[in-house]
């Protein structure tokens, strides 16, 4: 039309350019002589980020990288189902059909026993052939698709298969299970929208493991699979098309995005060495979960906070599907209330904040750019590393360990209060009522002690259980297995609670390597430790678990009359850890910001 005014170029010609040199000069001028340095964000993967990025950045790249195109634009809202052993699952095909009709676009089933698992109901209920679902088996993996296929004959399947056998379960890598997975693929080879392959990255995301060993101990045993698989039976290339990725999201949000998408760009050069095109990566199907790794038990409402910018991270990092995990799944059993808003959070993301409307919306940013080629090259170098060493499943062993280690150094940095985990070590609800028992909790065998929380919960648990016991006057006593290590971890939060003055000397340390343990009497509390063996034998006399049971794996939580917890502590040999001036109670009290 003649009269709409035309648009004027933007060029801000009147601003000069400012170099990066520019800009840091002008940084150290603000600083007035304090180190940049101190500026920077380092992180656990050994590299530090610095406090701003500029033009010249994408210039260190060559240039801006082409944006990461995926086969379809936004993600599938994929709520997690967890079917019990021996049961038929109807409860759950009920679930996940309301959850459907509630703007869910797929299910993902975690199946504890799939044999009993009914799937004549499922087929029944839910149309296979329009609707996405995910299924994670222990076991069985062919029998269950094979009976599934019966049951459904002609369906073309969507969705995926994660076989995830208890002894190996970042990717089946045992000779094993390698006639199963070849029989997986044989069987979907005609149905493009369904992946029976899973490459298992949130099983080290969920243990601890930085940002660049999830990448790079995912795609080394991605390359296990593309290296043991193929045979006459099948292909290397249908091996390579039968594979999906599962990736833990934490809420370290920059670095989560920047992570998906250097996986993206990495999964392109890996097909590249196999002999297979580069441009598979954009068909990549990447599902993410929140990470169990952060979630808490203390104020558990902050995981819906977390969980909102963990599913932030996905979608702009470029995940085709997203499960996130209820708020309170640690400690409470499946419920509608928390299942809607784990549900209606992705909804919301999709339909009023458009996260999806746009692919790889991260494109361009000098920081995240940056950031995305920094891990590419470490988890790059890292996989190189591990495959030179002969890769997996030779390598496993020292994965785990590697992983271990760097989960031991973020767990003293919690319970230290280093870093920070809102609600659990700092910014607590020291009036917070717990809405689940903190006894049955250590004691259930559900109860995952693998997160990042964990050392620092179980401490608080296990005292605010104790001046419970001591307001009723309970006559028993409890011992409660703290962790290895944890009374230093103890002694340097307590230390930092106190003026100069007030600091105290340790009388006596524990050996490196012990048990942490808390003693719970109706008077008092004592902080104690043991070596495992000793705490062993003591579970076992307790419990009266005779020698002979060889596989006996003693529980968080023992309790008995006081009398016989007494002896049994001093016969026993458990050590006292003491703190010059300050009894275990008023150092617990002082902890949990209340008076003993």
């Amino acid at each position: 039309m003649s009269d709409t005014p035309s648009a004027a170029p933007v060029s801000f010609a009147e601003f000069p350019a400012v170099s990066t040199a520019e800009w840091q000069a002008r940084l150290a001028r603000d600083l007035k002589g304090q180190d940049p340095a101190t500026l920077r964000w380092p992180l656990p993967d050994g590299f530090s980020l610095e406090p701003f990025y500029h033009r010249e950045a994408l210039e260190a790249l060559g240039g801006a990288p082409a944006p990461l195109a995926r086969a379809q634009p936004g993600w599938l809202n994929l709520p997690t189902i967890a079917v019990p052993a021996d049961t038929t699952g109807h409860v759950q095909i009920e679930q996940a059909l309301e959850a459907l009709q509630q703007g869910a676009d797929g299910i993902h089933f975690e199946l504890a026993h799939c044999a009993s698992f009914d799937l004549a109901y499922l087929v029944e209920r839910l149309p296979l052939a329009r609707t996405f679902i995910g299924y994670t088996v222990t076991e069985g993996a062919d029998k269950l698709l094979t009976r599934l296929l019966e049951i459904a004959p002609g369906t073309m399947l969507r969705g995926f298969l994660r076989y995830a056998p208890p002894a190996v379960p970042e990717g089946a890598e045992l000779s094993d299970y390698r006639t199963a997975l070849r029989r997986l693929v044989a069987l979907t080879r005609a149905m493009p929208d369904f992946r029976p392959l899973a490459v298992n990255g949130a099983f080290f995301g969920n243990r601890g493991a930085t940002t660049t060993q999830q990448v790079a101990f995912s795609l080394n045993t991605a390359a296990a699979l593309l290296h043991y698989l193929p045979n006459e039976e099948v292909s290397l290339a249908e091996v390579a098309r039968a594979l999906h990725v599962h990736l833990a999201i934490s809420p370290s949000y920059f670095v989560e995005i920047a992570k998906l998408r250097a996986f993206r760009r990495l999964w392109a050069t890996l097909l590249h060495a196999y002999g297979l095109p580069a441009d598979g990566a954009a068909s990549l199907r990447i599902h993410a979960a929140t990470a169990s790794w952060t979630q808490t038990t203390l104020d558990p409402h902050t995981n819906l906070l977390r969980h909102t910018t963990e599913a932030m991270s996905a979608v702009l990092g470029g995940a085709d599907s997203l499960s996130i995990a209820p708020f309170d799944s640690v400690f409470a059993e499946s419920n509608a209330f928390s299942s809607r808003l784990s549900r209606n959070l992705s909804i919301i993301l999709r339909e009023e904040s458009g996260l999806g409307r746009v692919q790889d919306p991260a494109a361009g940013s000098y920081f995240i750019e940056t950031l995305t080629d920094q891990l590419a090259r470490e988890a790059w170098a890292l996989f190189q590393r591990v495959e030179a060493a002969g890769g997996l499943p030779a390598q496993r062993g020292q994965l785990l360990e590697e992983i271990k280690e760097v989960a031991a150094t973020t767990f003293k940095r919690i319970a230290t209060g280093q870093q920070i985990m809102v609600g659990t070590n700092r910014f607590q609800n020291h009036q917070e009522h717990f809405s689940f028992h903190p006894k049955k909790l250590l004691r259930s065998a559900q109860f995952d002690t693998t997160r990042a929380a964990y050392p620092t919960e179980v401490l608080r648990l296990a005292t605010a259980m104790h001046f419970e016991r001591r307001e009723r006057k309970s006559k028993r006593a409890a011992v409660v297995l703290l962790g290895t290590n944890t009374n230093q971890l103890i002694l340097e939060t307590f230390v930092r609670t106190l003026q100069e003055q007030e600091r105290p000397e340790i009388a006596n340390s524990h050996p490196e390597g012990t048990f942490s343990l808390l003693f719970s009497s109706p008077e008092e509390a004592t902080l104690m430790y043991a070596s495992p063996e000793q705490f062993t034998r003591f579970a076992r006399f307790i419990y009266q678990i005779p020698a002979d049971k060889q596989h006996f794996i003693p529980p968080v939580l023992l309790s008995s009359d006081l009398p016989t917890m007494q002896e049994a502590v001093r016969v026993f040999g458990f050590q006292e850890m003491k703190v010059q001036g300050y009894t275990t109670e008023e150092v617990l009290a002082r902890l949990q910001g209340r008076t003993a």
